[in-house]
């Protein structure tokens, strides 16, 4: 873990390094990737088939094998610890609640003349969502992936995780059936994303693909962008923290911890302008890593990839922070909505003592799937929008085209575009 002040000489070689943390290697499995998907594309079933015996390791014998039944995600539900089951059904009734409130709507405007513009808003016809699995299942990622498109109102929603030796994890099963989900198969990586951007026997090609995913499923994702449209590339894992003297130490480094426990890449940078508040949470990550049963992953997350910067006063590391763009922020000081108007880019912005980043994965209802890497400057958490797209409405009467149509008509003559000229003129009165 660095530790550094922004006064110590070397700061801004350190700081570059955090910068480009986003820079994931596609280079080194592009050519991998790319295989895949031209296979996929061409052979369809049989080349997914042999993926996932490679993969995978177990071999299904027809496209049926691949879709998991319906049966089994109600069984899942049914066998559910009843504290759990009431959990993933506060966490779908917050997470429904929050996406229902992001619907954009269709709207008209009627000008004097009888001109009519106006935006009409309709969700994409399928969307293939992509859920992690292997050392992990995420069932609260399949909550925040089908409910915006729920509520965006896709009518056929493909999901693909991947279940090595073919053993679906049961959870995420179980809350398979609370979304009413029936077309999940058992396909992952690389040739997912292929599958449901170009579709095969079994898998439905889709319009647009969301979900999180390791460097093969990040970059399966760019590739395939352009024949269907995409979330966003996400990379590792981060969380950035401003914090002062009024934040627990205790408190913070167990925040930092909760994202470094998820990959040995993910970052965890915390921003503070108190020497003493750094010292004591760099104390409290060493005791709390000796605790964490994923001890081993957290810990090289840590060495490699944390850091901890000392600031001369909160405004500076304020915009320290902003350079950062990080995917998770809290901000730990007793009166954090004061610094709400400095922030501009973070993915989800924590706000307050008692906001850990944790409540944002699962039941606080604003969607985990962020942008990363720094990209939260450009991109915006996955929402209902990602699923629907807009058509811009124009209709003119005889008076508004005969009012405006010259200007229309000069402008494509102007541009040498005769056709166009003529399409405006012929409808004007002589």
């Amino acid at each position: 873990m660095v530790s550094i002040r922004t006064s110590d000489s070397n700061f801004q070689n350190v700081f570059d390094e955090l910068l480009n943390r986003g820079k994931m290697d596609m280079e080194h499995v592009a050519s991998i990737v790319k295989t895949i998907i031209d296979e996929i594309r061409l052979d369809k079933d049989a080349a997914l088939m042999t993926h996932i015996a490679k993969f995978d390791r177990w071999t299904p014998v027809s496209g049926s094998e691949l879709k998991i039944n319906p049966d089994d995600m109600k069984t899942a539900y049914e066998e559910l610890e009843p504290a759990l089951k009431s959990a993933l059904h506060l966490a779908y009734d917050r997470i429904r609640t929050y996406h229902e409130k992001q619907l954009p709507r269709s709207w008209f405007d009627t000008e004097a003349n009888g001109t009519i513009l106006g935006q009409k808003v309709t969700p994409v016809d399928r969307a293939g969502l992509y859920i992690p699995g292997g050392k992990a299942a995420y069932p609260s990622s399949l909550l925040m992936n089908v409910i915006p498109a729920q509520v965006a109102g896709v009518e056929h929603i493909v999901v693909c995780t991947p279940t090595p030796d073919n053993e679906p994890n049961d959870l995420l099963l179980a809350a398979c059936h609370l979304c009413g989900v029936s077309e999940v198969f058992k396909v992952g990586g690389a040739s997912a994303i292929a599958a449901m951007a170009y579709g095969t026997q079994s898998i439905p090609k889709v319009d647009v693909i969301t979900g999180p995913g390791n460097i093969f499923v990040a970059t399966a994702k760019k590739m395939v962008f352009g024949e269907v449209n995409i979330d966003m590339i996400a990379g590792p894992s981060e969380i950035g923290v401003l914090a002062d003297d009024s934040a627990n130490p205790e408190h913070i480094a167990i925040d930092l911890l909760s994202q470094a426990e998820h990959d040995e890449m993910a970052s965890s940078i915390l921003i503070t302008p108190s020497q003493a508040f750094a010292d004591a949470c760099a104390l409290e990550i060493e005791r709390w890593l000796k605790k964490l049963p994923r001890e081993e992953i957290a810990r090289k997350s840590i060495e490699d990839r944390a850091a901890i910067i000392v600031t001369e006063s909160m405004e500076e590391a304020v915009k320290l922070m902003n350079c950062i763009a990080p995917e998770h922020l809290e901000v730990a000081t007793n009166n954090p909505f004061e610094l709400l108007a400095s922030i501009k880019h973070a993915g989800a912005i924590f706000l307050g003592h008692n906001t850990p980043e944790a409540i944002g994965d699962y039941v606080a209802g604003p969607n985990h799937t962020l942008p990363t890497g720094g990209t939260a400057k450009f991109y915006s958490p996955l929402g209902v929008e990602n699923f629907m797209k807009k058509s811009s409405i124009i209709s003119f009467s005889k008076q508004a085209i005969n009012e405006i149509g010259e200007a229309c008509a000069l402008i494509a003559h102007t541009e040498g575009l005769g056709a166009h000229e003529a399409s405006v003129r012929c409808r004007l009165d002589k």
